[in-house]
């Protein structure tokens, strides 16, 4: 028996590889001689550093940088020295949970700290970026980024823009000869997983704008912002890159990649599988083990667990879903791939008790016990 573990991590509770690390032992509880390959998960969002740096063993480091507000934060990055690849979340730096909600103003908040994780990884040595672009709380278009970079955005008076979203409204000239000469050498990979366009009524203002704290008043303004940045890059770089699916991501951060480095955007789930090698991984393998915190509608959509089930069928294998809990509507999940699915709360707990780390330790490694005690006796 050949399994492959491979469970994103249940958030507040345990991670990818504890998930992991406790499946594998409810496997060899019932099948001595297994072989059991536990692979860390993330699908682009939170826990991407981790799972990456874990399953490559790779290393943290860390950086202090300009936060959304303008004040310093310590932005956690992973390097993986062998392939002079970092990996980095954009939330770290310019983060929905860096801001409390009452000073929540996509107006005035900066990506400025993003960019200086990357020169600090740059400087590091490393030439290759994996980038996963959730949880934001700008709307500045990856301007911010791109002035810590060295992009130049100049009002008609000739005078540096300011931070924040709204003074994207003020550019008048884009000056790219003073980009920090490095980026040239480096390639980023970005994970994202939504198709937005940048401006619009399914733009970066209107469908994030609003988790980031902004009225609809602020939502308009956004908007025009980000058309007038779009409209004078055109004229500076030649590249309309408005509508490109996902240029509206991470408040228009999409936008700012493509128009300015060298890019690629790709569903987060397919960067970290492929980076990981997952797919040597299956071959010849007989069961994968999946899951996340909650299997839902949304799990389906794309999330780690399916993009991992959907590479498992390639190789023909039985695909197994675990959750700390699951949804009326998960059954969509045995359409994308994940063959039966079970929930490993298997009594009346509080949710602190669920979310306790041992107990959900504990929890998957009965369930996964019971389900290989089931797969043992139809064998």
């Amino acid at each position: 028996m050949k399994v492959v573990a491979a469970i994103d991590s249940y958030k507040g509770s345990v991670s990818s590889k504890e998930a992991g690390e406790a499946a594998k032992k409810g496997v060899l509880n019932v099948y001595k001689d297994a072989e059991v390959t536990i692979m860390t998960l993330a699908d682009g969002g939170e826990g991407t550093v981790e799972s990456l740096v874990d399953g490559l063993k790779g290393e943290y480091v860390s950086a202090a940088v300009t936060g959304p507000l303008e004040e310093k934060v310590e932005c956690t990055y992973g390097i993986i020295k062998d392939e002079n690849l970092a990996v980095i979340e954009m939330a770290g730096a310019a983060g929905l949970t860096l801001v409390p909600p009452e000073k929540r103003n996509p107006l005035i908040t900066t990506s400025y700290g993003v960019g200086e994780v990357i020169k600090d990884a740059i400087e590091r040595g490393c030439r290759k970026f994996i980038i996963g672009i959730g949880g934001s709380i700008t709307n500045d278009g990856g301007v911010g980024m791109l002035q810590s970079l060295g992009f130049s955005f100049k009002d008609k008076d000739g005078k540096e823009i300011g931070f924040g979203g709204r003074c994207l409204a003020d550019i008048a000239s884009v000056d790219v000869s003073g980009a920090y000469e490095k980026l040239n050498e480096c390639e980023f990979n970005i994970a994202c997983d939504v198709e937005n366009p940048l401006c619009g009524p399914k733009g970066a203002s209107a469908v994030y704008g609003p988790q980031k704290g902004a009225t609809p008043e602020m939502i308009e303004e956004l908007d025009k912002a980000l058309y007038n940045f779009a409209e004078v890059t055109k004229a500076a770089t030649g590249k309309d890159m408005a509508l490109y699916p996902g240029s509206g991501a991470a408040g228009g951060m999409g936008y700012g990649f493509l128009a300015y480095l060298n890019v690629n955007l790709r569903p987060g789930i397919e960067i970290v599988l492929d980076t990981l090698k997952m797919d040597q991984v299956l071959e010849g393998a007989d069961v994968l083990i999946t899951g996340e915190g909650r299997i839902d509608s949304q799990t389906a959509m794309g999330k780690a667990p399916a993009g991992a089930a959907r590479r498992a069928k390639k190789y023909g294998l039985k695909v197994i879903g675990i959750a700390g809990c699951t949804t009326d509507d998960a059954y969509l999940c045995n359409e994308k791939g994940i063959d039966a699915i079970f929930d490993v709360t298997d009594r009346a707990m509080t949710i602190e008790e669920a979310m306790d780390k041992e107990n959900t330790k504990k929890n998957i490694e009965k369930t996964v016990t019971q389900v290989f005690c089931l797969i043992k006796a139809f064998s």
